[in-house]
């Protein structure tokens, strides 16, 4: 089968060509799905798209013109794409909903022990000879209270290392109560916000949390409170965290998505002005740490990720069904 992989990352490709162990033609292309760049896949019957790719129902509409009858998502999420347009189109669409959950859960702890323990600005300051650590406090993780938003794979990967640094664990989900085998207390959002001392963010993006974390969130939370997102962008009101930030409600924030990364994050933009005023504010904050969305950049995760995508391309070539399969909600 003929494949057009869109926002093809050099750092992927090697997982992507080993994966297709040469049994498709695979046709990588460095640039986002658009309006604009979907001809690229003429004559394919099927495409790879990121989380970065922009598969709404006029760019679906092209691409079934062109000959398009397979999306292969290489991603968990599936916010980018418009499954109920999909299925109008007769085109099948699958996901990879799990390749490594400790990759992200590792990183959103990291995020939580570069911020606590502020070492960004201690290796800054020790790049420039400064030994002073009046500014470096930080403070026991150790019996603090971290509340997981979403215990999916990835939260519960998080809950546990959590766990192990001796922390109380609050989680609020939709979904019922599964056993960690250690001490959970599943709680209301407000009562999870009311008394964390962490907050971290594992939930899908939909119209339930779309700007989960937003001005009335924040102001119930603990004074000084630490907030990780390396879920989805959208769950936090980029302005109100902010805000939030000035007045000191947030104590720090570590995160690895933001909710306009479409315009910004996977390519080099060092040659030219930030026009995102909102990002760049964010961006100011010492107690702020971002990543570019690498949460998930481990081999393991990349070696997953490929596998799984190659595998709903196989049963797509062999007229089966994925188990990995989305349905139009």
């Amino acid at each position: 089968m003929n494949l057009t992989i869109f926002s093809a990352h050099a750092f992927e490709q090697e997982f992507l060509l080993k994966a297709s162990n040469q049994l498709h033609q695979l046709k990588f292309v460095d640039q986002k799905l658009s309006l604009e760049t979907a001809d690229e896949a003429a004559g394919s019957e099927a495409v790879a798209l990121f989380t970065s790719d922009d598969a709404s129902a006029p760019v679906l509409e092209k691409l079934q013109k062109l000959g398009v009858k397979y999306l292969a998502l290489r991603s968990a999420g599936y916010d980018h794409v418009d499954l109920k347009k999909a299925a109008e189109l007769g085109m099948m669409a699958a996901n990879v909903p799990a390749y490594s959950p400790y990759a992200i859960g590792e990183h959103a702890v990291a995020l939580i022990m570069a911020l606590n323990r502020k070492l960004i600005l201690a290796h800054e300051q020790v790049q420039a000879n400064n030994f002073c650590l009046d500014n470096l406090i930080g403070f026991d993780v150790h019996g603090k209270t971290v509340g997981i938003v979403g215990l999916g794979k990835i939260g519960a990967v998080v809950a546990k290392i959590m766990n192990g640094f001796g922390c109380r664990i609050l989680v609020n989900d939709v979904a019922e109560p599964v056993e960690l085998g250690f001490p959970a207390e599943y709680v209301s959002l407000d009562m999870l916000l009311r008394e964390s001392d962490i907050i971290t963010l594992h939930a899908p993006l939909n119209e339930a949390t779309c700007y989960l974390i937003n001005a009335e969130a924040l102001a119930k939370t603990k004074k000084g409170v630490m907030l990780i997102n390396t879920s989805r962008g959208g769950l936090v009101n980029t302005s109100d965290l902010i805000a939030a930030l000035k007045s000191g409600q947030v104590g720090a924030a570590g995160l690895d998505v933001y909710e306009h990364e479409k315009k910004l994050f996977f390519q080099d933009l060092s040659a030219q002005p930030l026009t995102d005023e909102v990002f760049a504010e964010l961006k100011t904050f010492q107690n702020v740490l971002i990543t570019g969305h690498q949460a998930f950049l481990t081999q393991t995760a990349l070696g997953n990720i490929s596998d799984t995508t190659l595998y709903n391309i196989n049963c797509f070539a062999k007229g089966q069904e994925s188990k990995h399969q989305l349905a139009a909600h």
